[in-house]
Order: C-alpha cells, then sequence, then structure tokens
C-alpha cells in the first residue's frame, strides 16, 4: 500500500519510543504520604491499604530513610492524636502529633521535603473539617484555626502546608498567618479542587477521621461539576495558592487536564487510598500486573497536565524510573 504517513515508524524499538515519548516523569515530582501517631515502637499495617503503616515519631526514621534510599525527595505528614476535642486543638498544639514528627524528621533527614496537611478532620470528635454550630460546619470560624494549624507546622520546620478542608477563604487566612509571623517564603499548595468521594474510605480508616454524622458534600465538591473546580482553582490563587491539587487523581484527569490549562501555577493530583486499595486487592488476586497498572495510573495523571504526583506507590513508581521501565 502507497502510504506516506505511518506512524508505527515511531514505535519500532525501545529507544525511539523512549526518544519521542511525549510526558516525562522525574522521580523529583513524587510526594508520598505517610501517617504518623502519638505512642512508642509503632509500626503497624493499615488493614484497608496493603503495605501502608501508621508510625509513631520514633520509628518514623525507618521509613524517612527507605524513603531517601528510594530517591523519594518529599513527603506529606497526616497527623493521628490520641486526644480529640470539639475544635480539634490538637491540631495547631505545639506539641501536637505532626509538630513533633517534624521536629523528630528535620533533625535526622535534613534534606527531604515536608509538607503537612492542614486540617481538622483528624483532629475533631466529631470529625468534620471545622468547628460546628449544631451540625453545620462553620466556615468563617474554622479559618483562624487552620491558619494557627498552618502556623504551628512552619514553626515546627514544615516546608510547605497543604490545606484539605475546603472552607472557602481558607488559602487567604493562612497565607496572612504565615505572612505575619515572618513565613513569608513558605509556599502553600492547596487541595483546591477536592471532590466529595468514595476513594477516601480506606483514608478515613487510616486516619480515624470519618465523620460521626452526615457527611463532606457541604463544603467538598459535587463530583458531577467540572467548571467549578477551575472556579475554585483560580479563587485559590487569588488567595495565595502557589500550587493548587486536583482530588482525586485517577477518576478526574479531565479536571486536571482543564486546571492545568487554566492556571499559570503548578497542578498536583493525589492519587487517593481508594485508589491504591483497588490495585493492591486486585493484584493479590492475581487479575492486574500491579507495576504496569500504577506506571498507567501515574503516565496518565502526567499526561492530563499535572507536574506534581502525591501517591502511596511513590516508592515503587521511583524504583521503575531507575529501572527504565517508566519515565
Amino acid at each position: 500500500m502507497d502510504l506516506i504517513q505511518r506512524p508505527r515508524r515511531l514505535r519500532g524499538g525501545e529507544v525511539l519510543r523512549k526518544m519521542v515519548r511525549e510526558t516525562r516523569m522525574d522521580k523529583a515530582s513524587l510526594i508520598y504520604p505517610l501517617f504518623v501517631k502519638e505512642g512508642v515502637g509503632i509500626e503497624e499495617e493499615i488493614p484497608s491499604m496493603e503495605g501502608q503503616f501508621r508510625y509513631s515519631v520514633d520509628r518514623l526514621p525507618y521509613e524517612l530513610e527507605r524513603l531517601q534510599h528510594a530517591g523519594v525527595g518529599s513527603v506529606m505528614l497526616f497527623g493521628i492524636p490520641d486526644h480529640k476535642d470539639e475544635c480539634g486543638s490538637g491540631a495547631y498544639a505545639q506539641d501536637g502529633i505532626v509538630q513533633k514528627a517534624l521536629v523528630c524528621a528535620k533533625e535526622r533527614f535534613p534534606d527531604l521535603y515536608y509538607i503537612t496537611d492542614v486540617c481538622m478532620c483528624e483532629y475533631t470528635s466529631h470529625g468534620h473539617c471545622g468547628v460546628l454550630c449544631g451540625h453545620e460546619v462553620e466556615n468563617d470560624a474554622t479559618l483562624e484555626l487552620l491558619a494557627k494549624t498552618a502556623l504551628s507546622h512552619v514553626q515546627a520546620g514544615a516546608d510547605m502546608v497543604a490545606p484539605s478542608d475546603m472552607m472557602d477563604g481558607r488559602v487567604r487566612a493562612i497565607r496572612e498567618k504565615l505572612d505575619f509571623g515572618g513565613f513569608k517564603d513558605k509556599p502553600i499548595m492547596s487541595y483546591a479542587v477536592k471532590y466529595a468521594s468514595a476513594f477516601y474510605g480506606p483514608f478515613r480508616e487510616a486516619a480515624g477521621s470519618a465523620p460521626a454524622f452526615g457527611d463532606r458534600k457541604s463544603y467538598q465538591m459535587d463530583f458531577h461539576n467540572r467548571r467549578e473546580g477551575i472556579k475554585e482553582a483560580l479563587l485559590d490563587i487569588e488567595e495565595g495558592a502557589d500550587i493548587v491539587m486536583v482530588k482525586p487523581a485517577m477518576s478526574y484527569l479531565d479536571v486536571v487536564s482543564e486546571v492545568s490549562k487554566a492556571v499559570h501555577v503548578p497542578v498536583a493530583a493525589y492519587s487517593v487510598s481508594g485508589e491504591y486499595a483497588m490495585v493492591k486487592a486486585a493484584a493479590r488476586n492475581g487479575w492486574i500486573d500491579e507495576e504496569r497498572i500504577i506506571s498507567e495510573m501515574a503516565v496518565g495523571a502526567y499526561r492530563a497536565g499535572a507536574q506534581i504526583y502525591i501517591s502511596y506507590f511513590a516508592k515503587e513508581l521511583a524504583r521503575l524510573m531507575d529501572e527504565g521501565r517508566i519515565g
């Protein structure tokens, strides 16, 4: 057949395929989520997240060492306190679990980059992401507590803060608190486009953050909406967000794409606990090739427009990059 255009010419060998690859990945763009909890000598596996653990502060350095060896340079810390109350005071306590973990981590592994999740849900007795007025989350009353939390994190050594609560105006409140506190150089990665998703189920078990009543649909986004995600991202940038995140990743790559086209700041995608748990369960049953699946998931996020990928598979992805099997 007399064909002028033959796209297969550029697929004929591994060297050529890599040469013309449109989407490229780097270990520096990976962020690994870590759960830290009160106690001593704790390294307990999370039942719904095979291979993921809750660490006490004294055990945390062992996992940080493994991450550093794997070439994953950035972590995101989530705290699990012993004590919870109506106003989530453990979130902004100077001796809170994340604050203690940061002091330890920065001392032992100062070259790693530490991002902290800023929210109230792990710390409130009711499990919602802010203070309550009756059964409703009071938006404006929550802002000061979120800002106090962010400030306490950077005072303890956080390199970046990442508010995940989805309260209106929280990026501005945090930016102003950090600037006034002398931390103008500390960036904010906003969970700007965070959907009310069933994919969060395993995380809520891991962090003990399931709401005691109701749901989070009045502050997290309706998953039917795409344009609203762009609005949220642009608002957070106006308020001072340096990076915006779309969460979850896998089922929202259209939103990742739209947001990446609409903004001029880096875009992160969070491959959440439900995605991780599904892959692990299917792989355990021999139904999928785990390494190929996690590679496709990651490449899909980058191809859609993400520059940063938050994943419980970060160590595995880093190894696959080192081996030249993804990247």
